[in-house]
């Protein structure tokens, strides 16, 4: 008797565990103001970090961010030159927010935006192809408020936030407009490009309602 209950308690136990879901995981790609430059404990008060505060336990969240990359190819530091672009894949996420082009504003980089959509969109296609088939987000960059590392605000709002608009556009892909709320608000960044801890909150608040809000609810 007591062999039969075991028996059905293990089945009981091995049901359960198999009704449990995994984590959604969510990639959170980017440049430095994604990796947390600046913010002394960038693990947690970078905005990914944050954002899995917020989340809880239910989501997975990870930090892909890349200081000084780009989106464009053929520039200093391209985004999907790197390692933490391989490990993006490699996660298979089921959520992804892409947050590049603050680094593509430089001119020695801008020079060549010709192919800024080619690039991101083989960006997009890259995590499009994975098993989890995720759903991706475009950010539009955060206002710059200085030239800091050559980055140059006029390029961003005037050349790199429309190519993401009309991307966004063609590959039926939703927007986050982190440009937009930060606007005025310069005393969220010390060093006139990279947010402090309120700002990194800020965004994680503002991907938070467009990607989240409506589900939690």
């Amino acid at each position: 008797m007591k062999k039969r209950a075991l028996i059905i308690l293990s089945v009981l136990l091995i049901a359960f565990t198999a009704c449990q879901k995994e984590p959604v995981r969510v990639a959170c790609v980017g440049d430095s103001i994604t990796y947390g430059h600046g913010i002394k404990d960038r693990l947690h008060d970078a905005y990914p970090g944050v954002l899995s505060t917020m989340l809880g336990e239910k989501y997975d969240v990870r930090n892909f961010g890349v200081s000084g990359t780009t989106t464009m190819m053929g520039t200093d530091m391209p985004y999907m030159n790197e390692q933490a672009y391989k490990d993006a894949l490699a996660f298979n996420p089921n959520i992804v927010t892409i947050k590049l082009g603050t680094n593509d504003s430089k001119p020695y980089n801008w020079d060549g935006n010709d192919h800024f959509k080619k690039d991101l969109k083989t960006l997009i296609e890259s995590f499009r192809a994975l098993p989890s088939k995720p759903q991706i987000w475009l950010c539009l960059p955060v206002p710059a408020y200085g030239h800091a590392w050559s980055i140059n605000d006029s390029v961003i709002y005037n050349g790199v936030i429309p190519f993401i608009k009309e991307v966004a556009q063609e590959e039926n892909l939703p927007l986050i407009d982190l440009n937009t709320p930060f606007q005025g608000k310069r005393q969220y960044f010390p060093d006139t490009i990279h947010p402090n801890e309120e700002g990194e909150k800020m965004i994680a608040e503002i991907i938070f309602d467009y990607v989240f809000n409506k589900k939690k609810k």
